[in-house]
């Protein structure tokens, strides 16, 4: 048996079905695969993940009884809805009194649309819930069976804060041998119109991914792996597989979350734009101080109480096609070469360009025919891609995934553009601007709508036809690039590094320091019934008194690990490096103020001139950067502190005053943030001082009172 321990990931695709071996410690790659994904196999899907976890683990060398952590991402949750393969949905509405009439209108969603012409149905019946008993619930369940449902969900009004009523429901439905959820287990927010609609998609979602749960988990049992079977979550993190049969609905979107896992985990970036890049599409996401960011999500138009990473999609990837109208390229893709079932110039032998001329064709039947193929003396058909123009301009490396055969590529290429009468170059880049226009508009945009640090900002390719795109964007719009190492297994890499996670949101107007620990608590349960080690759980709670929210984020590890170990520590002076070019000014401004851990603080002195030049400005900019270089705080306007735990409510209350704006509102507090050892507590959605105490005493209750910790604040 080997003493190496592992994480193995999986990602189930459309057509293949990835698995990698992740060295626990160094995080080196071991081994990985790539297997048919087994659609119409007699246990679906399942069946592809046992020859690939047989298979990795057989090129890796390593005995099952090594593996710590096993985990996949899904596409069954997103792939159920846009085809609208769901289950019919009987909601039983409750409510009392007065509210009753409210509630009944609120818990009746109808049929909501999942894609265009997919719909999930769902019924109402509506209980007064004053005088619930057992005989009353009984009726509406074999009455909402009779219309149809295959699932039941319970929502009732303020269940939030009693959900005794909902538990009823789901108990009796059981006892009928029907499958249940409750509105209070999805979101324990007020809106019962919005938790009604979640908990619908939620159950909806319940039979297929049971099932496929099932099959998943009983594969990894037959791999003889003893650890339990992690899946993928939307917003980037992972769960326990009991989880995901209550909750599938955490799994829409998760191999998207995948890949940008993988970045934050793999490439160690500070501010970046992710382009993950297939034959098809490109998923483009954020990272910023290292995190990723996330967004509420939205089925049909409707909100749902669901939060997923902030992904925007676009129809431009390596099998993209070229469009051409009246001898012009006017467009690249949305349709692909797998669309069209055409294989791709660059990837056939020389010799099946012999005789190339150039044929407009409708990849679809609703297509007007003016995608462009080439076709050869036998009369065989390949697609003009943007991975031939890639290939043919130079962009992708010999030994990357997506380089192809320049000279069939070439003759590709030339045939278009003897058709258009110009270069072969100005028809290729043509080609590459287009496309690059449309992606270039998104990267943009969020570089602003997150206020990337631009001398930070990476773009980071990832996927199979990541050298396609990346680096022709990084030279247009000047902005640093780079290809992930093994970026086309990156979605798979990112599935064995993720974390555990678990969010917790409550409708809580000026909360106590009571609240605050009850939320900490709770969602520290909830992380831990997920799968994390609770040494490992770092907790964030942010206080939205504008919209009364109480909100807590825990991410934690399945073992007691530290966190990057494999990674070679930077030295100051490395750090000090990185630190400046994060300002644009030179090393000898930039003074190391406090080390505790995993982190560093540094302060930067930049002078600027105004008042044409006859006024000296001097802005003290502040940077906490962990030891593998990712700068993890930014501020321009911040205090830090070093002190200890025996000592820092007397040193930072001092800060914390000091930063404190007064105003009509009343007093604003700092944004706090406390590091030490590997964890950070960010306390910065915290206003009031009364509910800031007691919270930074519960992040340290189990820290020694000399340990040294670096405490931060940010004028609000």
């Amino acid at each position: 048996m080997s003493n190496t321990k592992v994480r193995v990931g999986i990602d189930v695709g459309g057509t293949f079905t990835d698995a990698v071996v992740v060295d626990n410690t160094t995080h080196e790659i071991l081994a990985k695969v790539k297997v048919p994904t087994t659609h119409h196999a007699a246990r679906g899907v399942a069946e592809g993940i046992i020859i690939a976890i047989n298979k990795v683990l057989d090129a890796s060398g390593v005995d099952p009884a090594d593996v710590v952590f096993i985990a996949h991402g899904t596409t069954q949750a997103t792939n159920a809805l846009l085809e609208g393969d769901v289950a019919s949905v009987g909601i039983i509405g409750m409510g009392k009194g007065f509210e009753g009439k409210r509630a009944n209108g609120e818990t009746q969603v109808g049929d909501i649309e999942l894609a265009p012409g997919k719909f999930l149905h769902t019924s109402q019946v509506f209980l007064d819930s004053t005088k619930l008993d057992a005989d009353q619930i009984s009726h509406a369940v074999e009455d909402l069976k009779a219309k149809g449902a295959e699932v039941i969900v319970a929502s009732e009004a303020y269940s939030v804060d009693n959900p005794q009523n909902e538990k009823e429901v789901l108990r009796v439905a059981n006892e009928h041998g029907m499958l249940a959820t409750g509105g209070y287990e999805i979101s324990q927010l007020y809106g019962l119109l919005a938790r009604t609609r979640t908990a619908s998609v939620n159950a909806a979602l319940i039979p297929k991914m049971m099932e496929t749960a099932n099959m998943t988990e009983s594969s990894v049992r037959e791999a003889h792996i003893n650890k339990p079977l992690m899946i993928m979550r939307c917003d980037g993190g992972v769960m326990n597989v009991d989880e995901v049969r209550k909750r599938p609905i955490l799994t829409m979107l998760s191999g998207l979350a995948a890949g940008v896992a993988g970045v934050l985990m793999y490439e160690k970036i500070t501010d970046g734009i992710f382009l993950e890049a297939g034959g098809t599409s490109v998923d483009i996401s954020v990272v910023k101080n290292g995190k990723v960011m996330v967004k509420n999500s939205e089925v049909g138009g409707h909100k749902l109480y669901l939060t997923s990473l902030d992904v925007r999609t676009l129809g431009i990837a390596g099998g993209s096609m070229i469009v051409v109208r009246d001898k012009k390229i006017v467009d690249v893709g949305p349709r692909s070469a797998h669309i069209a079932e055409l294989e791709y110039e660059s990837f056939t032998e020389t010799e099946n360009m012999a005789g190339a001329s150039i044929e407009l064709i409708a990849p679809c039947s609703e297509d007007r025919p003016d995608y462009v193929a080439v076709k050869n003396m036998a009369g065989v058909s390949y697609a003009l891609t943007l991975a031939g123009a890639a290939n043919v301009l130079g962009y992708v490396p010999e030994t990357d995934y997506a380089h192809g055969n320049i000279e069939s590529s070439t003759i590709a290429w030339q045939a278009l553009a003897d058709y258009l009468g110009q270069s072969l170059e100005d028809t290729c880049r043509q080609a590459m601007n287009i496309a690059t226009d449309k992606v270039m508009k998104v990267v943009q945009q969020l570089i602003d709508d997150y206020h990337l640090n631009t001398n930070l900002t990476y773009l980071v390719g990832g996927g199979g036809s990541a050298a396609v795109i990346t680096p022709y964007l990084g030279e247009r719009m000047k902005i640093r690039h780079r290809i992930a190492k093994n970026a086309p297994y990156i979605s798979t890499i990112g599935v064995a590094l993720a974390m555990v996670m678990e969010r917790l949101e409550r409708n809580v107007s000026n909360p106590s320091p009571d609240d605050i620990k009850k939320i900490r608590h709770d969602i520290l349960e909830m992380v831990t019934k997920a799968g994390a080690n609770p040494d490992t759980v770092e907790i964030a709670v942010e206080i939205d008194n504008q919209k009364n929210i109480l909100r807590a984020v825990a991410t934690g590890a399945t073992e007691l690990r530290t966190k990057n170990v494999g990674e070679r520590a930077r030295s100051v002076a490395e750090l000090t490096k990185i630190v400046s070019e994060s300002v644009a000014v030179p090393e000898s401004s930039v003074s190391l103020m406090a080390h505790s851990g995993n982190w560093y603080a540094f302060s930067a002195q930049k002078v600027s001139r105004t008042l044409f030049g006859l006024l000296k400005k001097t802005t003290n900019m502040v940077r906490i950067i962990d030891a593998d270089g990712v700068i993890r705080l930014q501020n321009d306007d911040a205090l830090i502190i070093a002190t200890d735990k025996k000592n820092i409510e007397s040193d930072f209350l001092g800060i914390i005053d000091d930063l404190t704006v007064y105003n009509d509102g009343g007093a604003i507090l700092p944004k706090c943030y406390l590091y030490f050892r590997q964890k950070t507590a960010d306390l910065s959605g915290v206003l009031d001082k009364e509910q800031l105490l007691p919270l930074i005493n519960m992040e340290l209750e189990y820290v020694e009172d000399a340990e040294k910790i670096i405490a931060v604040a940010i004028r609000g």
